[in-house]
Order: structure tokens, then sequence, then C-alpha cells
């Protein structure tokens, strides 16, 4: 390799540092500043299949090994289509994913939220649902039939049934039996999500605290399992 082609090469090396510098340092600033517009552009470059499948090799590894500090706590369902790292396009030690069946939530989750919100920076709390989410389904046929409630149908449900009697627990589950039209399922599927989002806004001591004082954002999504987009409610 002549003189030349070493200085050009070491130019183009320094260049290509340098860009990545710079990226890295306005991903940060802006996962600090606005971290729910980095999921949503995120989810964008999912949708578009345009991903950039950034913090995701053994740079990024050796980077954690020293902690964390994810900029936002997706609380989803575990339903295996819905991984909120892809859907939004983000890498490890990014997202604080917290995972049931119908993203419901007790002690367990809400004491999990509070740690990352408490003593781990994060900034964003979304509770994502999704279009066909089997828990939701499983509470709709329920109230369809209320024979599944007797205990040889208890029996076949099992733990499941805690999740089923949870959904409804809920008011706003409740509401959406007593309105009119056959969507009563996407309705009971945003519902939840709704639940969610009051549930934590309302939590005690810490998550109420930090909301009402502007230091957290708690807000609810819909993942469309048929289109690969997440749609923001407004609430």
């Amino acid at each position: 390799m002549t003189y030349m082609k070493i200085i050009n090469y070491l130019k183009l090396t320094l260049t290509a540092v340098t860009l990545c510098l710079i990226t890295v340092s306005a991903y940060a600033q802006e996962a600090n500043e606005n971290p729910l517009a980095l999921l949503k552009e995120g989810n964008l470059r999912f949708v578009s299949s345009t991903p950039l499948h950034q913090h995701q090799d053994m740079a990024r590894v050796d980077e954690l090994k020293s902690g964390q500090q994810p900029f936002a706590v997706i609380v989803s369902c575990s339903d295996s289509r819905v991984s909120p790292e892809i859907i939004f396009d983000q890498g490890l030690g990014d997202l604080f994913s917290i995972r049931t069946a119908g993203n419901v939530m007790a002690d367990f989750e809400e004491g999990s939220i509070e740690y990352a919100a408490e003593h781990l920076g994060s900034t964003l709390i979304v509770v994502l649902g999704h279009t066909s989410c089997g828990a939701v389904k499983a509470f709709m046929d329920i109230k369809h039939n209320p024979d599944h409630q007797h205990a040889d149908h208890a029996e076949k449900l099992g733990h499941i049934e805690s999740i089923v009697n949870k959904l409804n627990s809920e008011d706003e589950e409740n509401e959406v039996f007593k309105t009119e039209g056959s969507d009563k399922y996407q309705k009971a599927i945003e519902a939840n999500v709704i639940h969610g989002v009051k549930q934590l806004r309302e939590s005690t001591p810490i998550l109420s605290e930090k909301y009402n004082e502007g230091k957290i954002q708690i807000v609810g999504a819909i993942y469309h399992i048929e289109s690969g987009e997440v749609e923001f409610l407004d609430l």
C-alpha cells in the first residue's frame, strides 16, 4: 500500500468514526429530550423495512457492563408477535421491557416500573396493547358465556383465570359491554390500555408523583399485528 493510499484510508476511517460518534451523541440527546419521538421514528423504520439494528453488537455489550440507562419502559403483552425492541428498532440497554399476557399489571409489575423510573432514569412509560390479543379475547368469551366461570371451566383455564379476572375488574373493560356496535373486541383492547395508563398515573407513591411533576410521561399505544404500526393513543 502506497503512502497516499494509507493517508486516504486513515482519512476515511477517521470520517467514519466521527460520523459514528455524532450519531451516538445525537441519539443520546434525543433519548434524553424526546424519548417518545425516538420510539415513533424506530417504528417507522420497522414498518418501512429500513431498521438500523443499532446497539445490537458486542460493542454495545461491552458498553453496558458498567450499567444500564434505558430511556423507556414498555409494558406489553407476552405475545410472541409483539417484541418491543424489534417493532421500535431499538437494541440492548435501550428499553426496560415488562411483558405479561394482556399487559396486565399488579404489584410486581408496578414495582419493576418504579425501579426503572427511580433508579435507572427512564422518563417514558408506554402501556402497549395489541390487536388480536388472546387475553382480551378470553375475557370477551367469558363475558358472552358466563358458564365459563363455573368450577369445571376454571380448572381448564388454570392460572389464566387470574388474568381474565384482572381484566374483568377494570371499569373501562366493563363499560365496553354497555356500548352498541360490532367492534367491542377492538374497544376492549383499547380500554385495557386506557386502564393501564390510568393505573400507572395514579400509582402511589412514586409514579403518580413523578408524573404530576412532569418528570415522566405515561402513554398508551396499540400495536397493529396486521401492519406492524404502533398507534399512540391521545389520553
